[in-house]
């Protein structure tokens, strides 16, 4: 790495030189291998141990199991399709065909997504003439493992685009944008093309070959609007996760291991995590006792397993810009995302994936609830002055 490092410091560009976007796109992969050796001069300094590229890695690193798994679960649904392996298979049957196959479907969409959200990070940060942000990384690899494998490349770039560009650089770049930019593209797709990212077509990826009859490639909340409650797979298929959805989104064992590194790490927050379980589950069984709708029937612990519910209390919910900052904000903006989540399921099943809507709104309403929660400490500790 010295010798990296040697020769990166001999190739660097001037940053006043006749290409400043050479210096720009240097300074980006600099950073990105080492750590800067320059420090503030003035201003609030705040010191840790990593820098914000090296949080942003950490994440990144969290989110391999979801991808390697979504890339295995590609291949094995796309072999499930065309009746070349069955249901009562052992899984594990045809793995480097189905690794390979799932690979060559998913990495063109997760190469796409850093090319297009970096080149939008590039132009900004010559333009401006400031170093390159570096909260697109997790965004990057975010925003193919919340899509259906079968999304046209293009508009993969095209909501990449819209969503570094009004989601995040409009506000200021990393650390001003008020919604989870992630999110925003999931959203962009799912209102600009709603063809390509729900129904029963687009989870599965056919190739060039045709469904063996009798095979639905919806997703597990899909199917039980047409076959009810006892089509959902059960909870620990739900929880392997060898089911059609969104790249990502399937296996909660992946995710869980996902979430156990953002924890120890202390990158994720944990209160956010449990408290938007919580939610989930207490709407969950308010609706069980209900019992009105196809949804509500569903048990409230398995709720929690399907959708992106797991994929979001982990790795969209926590986005430290967008979530509450205060402690007990966390638990109400966990909770109330929670709470949401299940009632727009529920409530609406023509949309059964109310995770994307939820965290939206709970973006939107964070600075609020912080606002209430200090509001509420200065209050009780004036009180506790006059009564002293």
């Amino acid at each position: 790495m010295e010798a990296l490092e040697k020769f990166m410091q001999k190739i660097k560009p001037k940053a006043d030189g006749k290409f400043p976007i050479a210096h720009t796109v240097w300074d980006g992969m600099y950073t990105f291998l080492f750590v800067p050796g320059h420090t503030s001069h003035n201003g609030t300094h705040i010191k840790d141990g990593i820098d914000l590229k090296r949080t942003m890695i950490m994440v990144v690193l969290a989110l391999v199991p979801a991808l390697l798994f979504g890339i295995y679960n590609v291949g094995h649904q796309h072999f499930l399709a065309l009746g070349e392996v069955a249901l009562g298979d052992n899984v594990c049957s045809m793995f480097w065909d189905k690794f390979i196959y799932g690979a060559i479907q998913v990495l063109p969409i997760v190469i796409v997504s850093y090319a297009a959200g970096l080149g939008v990070e590039f132009i900004f940060a010559a333009v401006k003439k400031h170093a390159i942000h570096e909260g697109f990384l997790v965004s990057g690899m975010l925003i193919p493992l919340i899509m259906p494998v079968d999304v046209p490349l293009w508009m993969v770039a095209v909501a990449t685009i819209f969503a570094v560009v009004i989601g995040k650089e409009v506000f200021g770049g990393t650390g001003m944008n008020v919604v989870n930019v992630a999110l925003v593209a999931r959203a962009f797709l799912f209102f600009a093309y709603p063809t390509k990212m729900s129904g029963d077509q687009v989870w599965v990826s056919l190739g060039d070959g045709k469904a063996v009859d009798g095979f639905s490639g919806a997703t597990p909340l899909g199917n039980a609007v047409q076959g009810g409650v006892e089509a959902i797979p059960s909870m620990m298929e739900s929880i392997i996760g060898f089911i059609p959805g969104s790249i990502g989104e399937t296996s909660v064992i992946a995710i869980g291991l996902g979430a156990l590194i953002l924890v120890i790490t202390g990158i994720g927050s944990l209160r956010i995590m449990l408290s938007m379980c919580v939610g989930g589950l207490l709407t969950g069984l308010a609706f069980n006792a209900l019992g009105t709708s196809v949804y509500s029937q569903v048990p409230a612990l398995h709720h929690l397993m399907l959708g992106g519910f797991a994929f979001g209390a982990v790795f969209m919910a926590t986005d430290p810009v967008t979530a509450s900052q205060t402690n007990i904000g966390k638990i109400v903006y966990g909770l109330f995302i929670g709470m949401m989540a299940i009632l727009i399921r529920v409530a609406n099943p023509a949309y059964p994936e109310g995770v994307m809507l939820a965290i939206l709104l709970g973006n939107v309403f964070a600075p609020l609830i912080d606002n209430m929660v200090v509001s509420a400490n200065i209050k009780k500790r004036l009180k506790r002055i006059k009564t002293a």
